[in-house]
């Protein structure tokens, strides 16, 4: 596998991310301001289109799309799908203009710059890159560019109903390593049962909140021997935490219920089963020692961890286009963050991760380096070129 003849346009890249950040697309799930992704989505449906690629954009729901181009290759090779997605959290707190999109010393700040509308041009950039030097692929070449990543993952969850690939590059930020893995998650609504009661008769009161302590105490016992565990060798050990108590409704009466939202995150190998298990057990437990303790659990949202084999053909394609553009092996990496690889995953598809390095996710002040999404560019169009063949 020779590096390839081919040039990144980096005017062009750089443009494609300035303009990108400039564009408000934060999710509307998230915060009221958010336009969602119709506006960016036309924007990156329009620069595909005049690069020549096949392209398809899908209304989800109002102001929610996504955006398939198709470099179309002669049907005898493997194809490949690289995905990013438009939408970015809120921009409340930031001490930098969100929506500047200013350089300074290297690096594009702005919200989303990182996270990933830089990863997005450089997906664009690689597919100019192998139709400016006139490369013929033998398999497809998909970008993808989807809604809802930050939120609940709408955007990929109607990607995989509509296309598919072989592999798949999920261009979340790395800081340019390869991601082989990360943890996944599952929400739980857990109530505790009481009986309500005027608070001078404690003979007919049953509490609720007390009865969620005494559940909330073993589920800290249960969080510091997950913490324990050996976990996965990439992303660690499991975790989970109590995120929201709500109980009661006046001071001078026993509360009748209690319910507990909390996040278990789950390791590699783990599932829901599993998880759920663990937490029925206390809960059992529980009741055995007290016939007053009520209480049920039941989960209420949940995404898989995601997991590929370093000896995959496309871990195995991109650590060489890296080794070639960074000259030294990559470092593989796992992440403690979930991301839709695992739903390209489940999908069937063979799936990895790479972004650029960068600073910021989420917080007061975001930024990507400007040189490491030109070497993303890179990497992926020549990975494109061996492993679609």
């Amino acid at each position: 596998m020779a590096k390839s003849d081919l040039s990144i346009d980096e005017t062009y890249l750089t443009t494609l991310t300035q303009e990108m950040v400039r564009i408000n697309s934060i999710n509307p799930s998230l915060t009221p301001e958010g336009k969602g992704e119709a506006e960016i989505g036309a924007y990156v449906a329009e620069k595909l289109n005049d690069i020549g690629l096949e392209v398809t954009t899908h209304e989800i729901e109002p102001r929610r799309v996504n955006v398939v181009g198709v470099l179309k290759g002669s049907g005898s090779g493997h194809s490949l799908l690289l995905n990013a997605h438009m939408d970015t959290v809120g921009v409340e707190g930031m001490s930098i203009d969100p929506f500047g999109a200013q350089i300074r010393d290297g690096r594009l700040y702005g919200r989303g710059s990182q996270d990933m509308k830089a990863s997005l041009a450089a997906m664009m950039a690689a597919a100019k890159a192998l139709v400016d030097a006139d490369i013929s692929l033998a398999g497809d070449l998909l970008i993808t560019a989807v809604a809802d990543e930050e939120h609940s993952s709408i955007g990929t969850e109607a990607l995989i109903q509509q296309v598919s690939a072989e592999a798949a590059i999920v261009t979340e930020p790395t800081d340019m390593h390869v991601c082989r893995a990360h943890r996944g998650f599952i929400w739980y609504d857990v109530e505790t049962l009481g009986r309500a009661a005027h608070g001078s008769r404690y003979a007919e009161g049953i509490d609720a909140n007390m009865r969620m302590g005494r559940f909330l105490a073993q589920l800290d016992k249960l969080e510091q021997d997950l913490l324990q565990r050996d976990g996965h060798e990439l992303t660690g050990p499991p975790s989970l935490h109590a995120a929201r108590l709500r109980g009661g409704k006046e001071v001078s009466i026993y509360a009748a219920s209690c319910t507990l939202q909390m996040e278990r995150r789950t390791a590699p190998g783990e599932t829901v089963e599993q998880a759920t298990a663990e937490l029925q057990e206390i809960i059992d437990r529980l009741a055995a020692q007290d016939p007053t303790f009520k209480a049920t659990i039941k989960p209420t949202f949940w995404r898989a961890p995601f997991e590929v084999d370093s000896e995959a053909p496309i871990v195995k394609t991109l650590d060489h286009a890296l080794g070639v553009r960074i000259g030294h092996h990559p470092e593989h990496i796992g992440q403690t963050f979930w991301t839709d690889a695992a739903l390209l995953a489940d999908a069937g598809m063979e799936t990895v991760l790479l972004g650029p390095k960068g600073y910021g996710l989420h917080s007061a002040e975001e930024w990507v380096d400007l040189q490491s999404v030109v070497d993303l560019a890179y990497v992926l169009a020549e990975t494109a070129i061996n492993y679609c063949r």
